[in-house]
């Protein structure tokens, strides 16, 4: 969630930072041009004033002309810029440098032309930095409330835009600074508020996985997620409450039947002694209760198996397995099959000693129910990385695709299985001793057939 979340504050702040960076630069760019437009227009209007008293020039020896032509020579030499003194019909009164000369076209002649007229000329158009740009500014020189001439000047841009540029970077380096800490700021506030939800998705996968008690300490967030804990909390102690409830009922009534369903099977007994021999219906009844016990016999130990607490111990797999095939072995040699230990013989794992038992002895007693005579059931224990897994591969019928989705499931069989002895119980037993703790069992088709059953407990401690 916080990979989705933070790309979309971040993107969000970005935003927010752009928008205040864009004006601000235009704002810039446009105070410093209007800085220079100002000092322009200071500059034109004293040349005004000079040429205002500046008469046609009589044999080349008007003192005010000359010193016109001074100043705006003196102009050019400081500042770099070209400023001249322009009569209606484009005739220089004074200029700087001697081979500038008034424009034909463009904003210079724009410029001129709107001073003609009495005012000084609109402001030019904004230069940005990258741009090669020249500032015109110009001014009418007016005696007697007529317009005799016009001052123009023409300045270089370079300089404006370096400031502009500058002040550019600054805002750059302010907006990189401001978006390092929102971003700062917003891996805090996400860490704030999904600190509450990434608690609850731990808590939520141990209940999921087995480990019922495992609860929400609600003690972050904003307060909608702490509530949300709290209710969690509440939730899992009525499921814990009424799975709980369950467990002792199925333990409960399964103890509870024993007794009445010996004493049926005896009276059984006794009643096959009366009825000749080879009687198929009491053969057939003394079947159906043996199943009925074996059944709650299974239901019992399923009970005690998701009540009991796992006790985990660095447990020696290789040598457990070899000790339940060594046990199994007499029954596999009775049927035919031949029951082969293979891979590692020394791996270890964390895992309940007496619960891996049980779950590999569900899990070769079903392999070998279903292996005919003459085959196979290999037995593999295999150290892979994190975990150790013993492998149970038969060569039985195996099942189908949409059977193996059901396997596992508690009293399901296969519809093709039902004439073999057992209650559906042996693999859901097996789960519930494995995830105890933090086990797990996987199913698959063992080509070219038969079924393969993964039993895997973790080589290192788990939470539990």
């Amino acid at each position: 969630m916080r990979t989705r979340l933070l790309p979309l504050l971040i993107v969000l702040m970005a935003a927010v930072l752009l928008a205040l960076g864009f004006p601000l630069a235009v704002r810039v760019a446009a105070a410093e041009q209007q800085r220079v437009v100002i000092d322009r227009i200071d500059d034109t209007a004293r040349f005004a004033a000079l040429a205002q008293f500046v008469g046609e020039p009589v044999g080349g020896n008007d003192d005010r002309q000359r010193i016109l032509q001074t100043e705006l020579e003196a102009y050019d030499s400081v500042y770099g810029i070209r400023a001249g003194v322009f009569y209606r019909d484009d005739r220089a009164l004074a200029k700087a440098p001697a081979s500038w000369a008034l424009p034909v076209g463009g904003e210079g002649r724009e410029a001129f032309e709107e001073a003609l007229l009495g005012r000084r000329s609109h402001d030019p158009p904004q230069v940005w930095p990258w741009q090669n740009g020249r500032v015109v500014v110009a001014s009418p020189v007016v005696r007697d409330g007529d317009v005799v001439a016009v001052v123009v000047t023409d300045s270089p841009t370079g300089e404006m835009r370096s400031r502009t540029l500058r002040g550019w970077l600054l805002i750059a380096l302010g907006e990189a600074v401001a978006m390092l800490v929102a971003v700062g700021a917003a891996f805090r506030l996400t860490g704030w508020v999904l600190l509450p939800v990434r608690i609850l998705d731990a808590a939520t996968h141990d209940i999921a996985s087995g480990r019922m008690r495992s609860r929400v300490v609600a003690s972050g967030g904003p307060p909608e997620l702490r509530r949300l804990a709290r209710s969690f909390n509440e939730m899992a102690d009525n499921v814990e409450d009424v799975l709980e409830q369950q467990r002792a009922f199925v333990a409960d009534a399964s103890h509870q039947l024993r007794n009445p369903l010996a004493a049926l099977l005896l009276r059984i007994e006794l009643l096959a002694l009366e009825l000749p021999e080879g009687n198929e219906e009491i053969a057939s009844v003394r079947t159906e209760g043996k199943r009925l016990a074996h059944v709650l016999d299974d239901l019992l130990d399923l009970a005690l198996a998701e009540h009991a607490a796992a006790d985990l111990q660095l447990t020696d797999i290789g040598a457990l397995t070899g000790e339940r095939v060594a046990s199994w072995r007499p029954l596999a040699e009775d049927k035919g099959v031949r029951l082969v230990l293979d891979g590692a013989s020394a791996v270890t794992g964390w895992a309940d000693p007496i619960a891996l038992s049980s779950a590999l002895d569900a899990v070769v007693d079903n392999a070998l129910k279903f292996t005919p005579e003459g085959e196979e059931v290999r037995v593999t224990v295999v150290s892979d990385g994190a975990v150790a897994t013993v492998v149970v591969a038969d060569r039985g019928p195996g099942l189908t695709e949409q059977e193996l989705e059901r396997i596992g499931d508690r009293f399901w069989r296969s519809n093709r299985h039902q004439n073999v002895k057992g209650s559906g119980l042996g693999l859901s037993i097996a789960q519930v001793l494995l995830a105890a703790g933090g086990g797990t069992v996987g199913y698959d088709k063992h080509e070219p057939h038969g079924l393969r059953v993964t039993l895997s407990v973790p080589r290192n401690l788990p939470h539990v």
